[in-house]
């Protein structure tokens, strides 16, 4: 199958610098440029950085030659928080605002049609010069109408966390709901093209897989380079690795042929924002994190994800970059590359200007929050990290000497420093928190 992954990289590659021609004449097709540039947003559901190529966590790689490439030609965060499950880091994206302020903490809240969406933001800053779709999976409400109530200009896909299967799933369209046996990263692929295809303004499209969350399954063959494994369910759960990483390779293959389906120039006006919407599930998760400290958990191995930024506005190439952002700030940094001003909205910190220089102001702080039987929230700075449960258990770590929160310096005798840091980590959730 390794062959399969060259061939398509080529081709990925040789899209982004010829033009296509469908017209038959030899001629290739006229060029669509706006002064606006198109936003592409990504998300995969439950990949972390363990599980993600060129981050240290993990021994286990997918083969993502086209994440690679957007790598090698953008900016990599090392720093980038999420929430720790799929609905709160959605909402986050979706209105600028932490789960505190708007409900969002665990799987199952619902948002409120009253919030101000990102993709209603935009219209109402920019005149209406987007053309903004959400295709995939939406998880802040059960209700069909819900995507469209809130302003986005189409929604097609998933309403819930999962899929019973990624070959016989409830698939909704602009608010009504049929059934699907597509498979579901192929159908949004599907339908991303279309209606880009389709669009003669600037757009937004918020492009949102269920990869690869469970079910555990293998991919169809000609997606991913895991090989012929059995598909029986004795099989999979006896390994699940190998199945996950399938799903992933699947994601990164379609996205490659979405992007291929871009002329040059539209290639070359588009911001791509590719992220992880939460940590690894424990069933797959690897070193160092443990299985007990990753996906709906406030620990590294649960908010710290990939994230990844190329194309338009990205002059940063091939860099790594230490800041903290969170997925709250996604809000703001899509607003700025729409061409709106305001850099700091609701909880929302642009980091737009980070894309092009390194030297752009960066955060302080990055605050985070967890729902549920384990409710509590997190605050970082540089250095140091704080826990804070509704139980009253506090933890606190020295993230620059101990990055996987295996000593937790609560009880301990704290130096000046890192008093000072706790003390000041403490001020900041509190304020944002009113």
């Amino acid at each position: 199958m390794k062959c399969y992954f060259l061939i398509f990289t080529s081709l990925f590659l040789a899209n982004c610098s010829t033009p296509t021609d469908d017209s038959g004449t030899g001629d290739p097709d006229p060029p669509v440029t706006h002064s606006r540039p198109n936003i592409l947003l990504v998300i995969a559901d439950d990949m972390g950085k363990d599980a993600t190529p060129n981050f240290t966590e993990g021994s286990v790689k997918p083969n993502m030659p086209v994440l690679e490439s957007l790598m090698q030609t953008g900016v990599t965060f090392n720093n980038a928080w999420s929430y720790s499950v799929c609905t709160p880091t959605r909402g986050s994206i979706l209105t600028g605002k932490h789960g505190i302020h708007t409900g969002l903490l665990a799987v199952g809240d619902e948002i409120s049609t009253s919030e101000t969406s990102l993709q209603k933001y935009i219209d109402n800053n920019t005149n209406n010069a987007y053309a903004h779709a959400v295709i995939g999976k939406w998880h802040v409400s059960a209700s069909p109408s819900s995507p469209t109530d809130m302003g986005v200009g189409y929604y097609a896909g998933l309403l819930t966390g999962g899929v019973q299967s990624y070959t016989n799933w409830n698939f909704t369209e602009n608010g009504s709901t049929s059934n699907s046996t597509e498979y579901t990263t192929t159908k949004f692929t599907d339908l991303a093209i279309d209606w880009v295809d389709a669009q003669t303004k600037p757009w937004f499209l918020w492009l949102a897989f269920n990869a690869p969350h469970t079910p555990f399954h293998l991919a169809p063959t000609n997606l991913h380079s895991q090989g012929d494994l059995p598909t029986d369910a004795a099989s999979i759960s006896a390994n699940k690795l190998p199945y996950f990483m399938s799903a992933i390779e699947a994601m990164d293959s379609e996205l490659g042929r979405f992007l291929a389906t871009l002329s040059s120039e539209e290639r070359a006006n588009t911001l791509i924002i590719f992220i992880g919407d939460n940590g690894t599930p424990h069933a797959v998760a690897q070193a160092p994190y443990v299985s007990n400290r990753v996906k709906g958990t406030i620990y590294q191995g649960g908010v710290n994800m990939p994230f990844v930024a190329a194309g338009k506005g990205v002059d940063r190439i091939g860099q790594t970059e230490d800041a903290l952002v969170h997925t709250v700030d996604l809000f703001t940094t899509i607003a700025n590359a729409a061409g709106i001003a305001s850099t700091a909205v609701h909880n929302s910190a642009s980091f737009y200007a980070l894309l092009s220089d390194v030297n752009a102001p960066k955060r302080d702080f990055v605050y985070t929050e967890l729902g549920g039987d384990d409710a509590g929230y997190t605050i970082r700075n540089e250095t140091y990290k704080l826990l804070v449960y509704d139980s009253g258990v506090l933890e606190f770590y020295n993230l620059a000497t101990d990055a996987y929160e295996n000593t937790n310096l609560i009880g301990t005798s704290l130096s000046t420093e890192a008093s000072a840091a706790k003390a000041a980590l403490e001020a900041e959730a509190e304020n944002i928190r009113m």
